[in-house]
């Protein structure tokens, strides 16, 4: 597995970037990679299907002047920004079976996560479908969606660690469909941060895993496609900037 850790500066970089390195696992370009990132700046990115009349307190969104962008994969909406850290996994079905089945792939990868956590001091359990959240509280803290190709998996995940989650109650409307273990409760007493920073997170995925190889650059052939996908309509639900700059 390639640790890409790469530095990008565009929420919506972010974003595209792990679609690039999906094509290229399918391509065969690259085998499977990992990164972990952070945006400088507060957006909203919503999933494959996700409606922002439905999702998003639209008129706190365009006030503040916050771009809402669209990824690939499923899963709900959620705020980017400083102190919610990402980490990606781009994983082939045929190297463990496991990943080749929906469920038990959350499982599969989000064990080594919790592991990983308990080695830091925190102790967290897994939420189905998708999430994990502190033991006792179940306070989610993560939440996970994936793209599923045909013989790779682009699997995403976020780490609240000092987000301001007041933005959460701001922006995102209580989503219509929640699971069970979340009993109604609205985002301020059902998300948390973990007591952790950024870089001892980014450590303990670093101390947990072993990779072959750490590219610290975009090849010439991401950045081409990177640039390209830019150029979609897809990504791009509510531009804040352009509308600050009007």
């Amino acid at each position: 597995m390639i640790f890409k850790d790469v530095s990008l500066t565009s929420p919506l970089d972010q974003i595209i970037y792990d679609d690039v390195l999906l094509q290229c696992c399918e391509k065969g370009l690259l085998p499977e990679c990992f990164r972990l990132w952070e945006s400088p700046s507060v957006s909203i990115v919503l999933g494959r299907v996700g409606r922002p009349e439905e999702e998003l307190w639209l008129e706190q969104v365009v006030a503040d002047r916050v771009s809402v962008f669209r990824r690939s994969s499923g899963g709900g909406t959620v705020v980017q920004g400083p102190g919610c850290l990402n980490f990606t996994f781009v994983l082939s079905k045929s190297n463990d079976p496991r990943i080749a089945d929906l469920r038990a792939s959350y499982q599969a990868i989000l064990g080594p996560v919790i592991h990983l956590l308990a080695s830091a001091g925190v102790a967290a359990c897994f939420c189905p479908i998708s999430d994990l959240a502190f033991e006792g509280t179940l306070r989610k803290f993560s939440g996970n969606a994936q793209r599923r190709a045909r013989g790779f998996i682009l699997h995403h995940g976020t780490l609240l660690y000092g987000m301001d989650l007041k933005l959460c109650q701001r922006y995102l409307k209580m989503p219509a469909q929640a699971p069970e273990y979340r009993k109604g409760r609205d985002h301020s007493d059902f998300i948390a941060n973990l007591p952790l920073t950024a870089q001892q997170l980014r450590q303990s995925f670093l101390t947990h895993y072993v990779f072959d190889k750490v590219e610290h650059d975009l090849h010439p052939v991401e950045r081409g496609m990177l640039q390209e996908e830019r150029q979609k309509d897809k990504w791009v639900v509510y531009n804040g900037l352009a509308q600050h700059d009007n």
